[in-house]
């Protein structure tokens, strides 16, 4: 039962090196490939990242097509595990990402355009952002920054659109430190006790339930928080008209620009058609009725005063 030479080998001569650790250099290699692959790919759809990108409250990037494949229902349930098994209940909706807004590098140092891809720079130090430059995004508008940038400015505005921000909001870009990372999910958890989500908006669910109009309520004291809930009332309740001066009232207890005009057109389009039915109905109520001072027998008076005679043939 021995090999070619008749030898029984040993444990010991057929293991040929013993399992060990990697080395602190082994690790960093390790580290920058997946920093490099995390970079360029988009985890969920695996396709090179390409703008509009967003984030998590991770920090984890990705293309923001895979996302809203993710959201919608799918048939493909091998796809949607393995997606559900990675974001790890991270992004349950759209308020749970953000739109990272990178400064695209389109032209070189010598000022000829660059015929590569996007190459994302920062703003202020005009240094790629990518594995090798520790990099951040502001909470809520997005724009992306590399950190040595955000800490030597110290302010608490967006240097691009000059939105209110907080240190906490800060978010790092793919950080590899458990400091970082632990900091972030204690984060997570305080916004979520706080009813809000990654982008700072409102979970949902978590708003205030709506009061049911009782009779002495006031018609102004209705608000509309959505245009939807304004056309599905208009639908439901067709013959009811708004009066034009509740509609600047009902409007203006709208915060949104855009939800308050919209609203205010669907009420002035439903007063208007209103109005068109009403007149139309008198018209048609018109020839069924006739004036007492002009009303006569016979052949010129209406059905409601002519009444009804026998024919002269018929009469015995």
């Amino acid at each position: 039962m021995g090999n070619d030479g008749g030898s029984i080998p040993t444990r010991r001569e057929l293991v040929k090196e013993a399992a060990r650790s990697k080395t602190t250099t082994q690790v960093k290699e390790t580290q920058q490939e997946q920093q490099s692959w995390d970079w360029t790919t988009c985890p969920l759809s695996h396709m090179p990242l390409s703008q509009p990108v967003v984030s998590d409250c991770a920090g984890k990037l990705y293309n923001k097509d895979a996302i809203l494949e993710f959201l919608l229902p799918s048939d493909d349930s091998a796809k949607k595990a393995e997606s559900t098994e990675y974001l790890n209940g991270r992004v349950k909706s759209l308020r749970d990402i953000i739109e990272v807004k990178f400064e695209v590098e389109t032209e070189s140092k010598d000022g000829t355009t660059t015929r590569a891809g996007d190459i994302w720079v920062c703003p202020i130090t005009r240094k790629r952002l990518g594995p090798g430059l520790k990099s951040v995004y502001l909470v809520p508008c997005g724009h992306a920054y590399s950190e040595i940038a955000i800490k030597e400015v110290s302010s608490d505005t967006c240097l691009q659109c000059n939105e209110n921000y907080t240190p906490d909001n800060v978010i790092p870009i793919l950080s590899i430190s458990n400091s970082e990372c632990d900091r972030l999910i204690k984060r997570a958890e305080d916004l979520r006790e706080r009813g809000l989500t990654h982008s700072l908006k409102k979970l949902s669910g978590s708003g205030k339930k709506r009061k049911k109009p009782t009779t002495g309520d006031a018609p102004n004291a209705i608000t509309v928080n959505d245009s939807e809930d304004v056309k599905t009332s208009a639908a439901l309740e067709p013959n009811v008209s708004a009066p034009s001066k509740n509609t600047s009232a009902i409007s203006a207890t709208i915060k949104n620009a855009n939800t308050a005009s919209l609203t205010s057109k669907v009420l002035k389009d439903e007063e208007e058609r209103s109005k068109r039915r009403k007149r139309a109905m008198n018209d048609n109520l018109k020839g069924l009725f006739s004036n007492g001072a002009t009303s006569k027998e016979g052949k010129s008076g209406d059905f409601m005063t002519r009444g009804y005679s026998i024919p002269a043939s018929t009469r015995r």
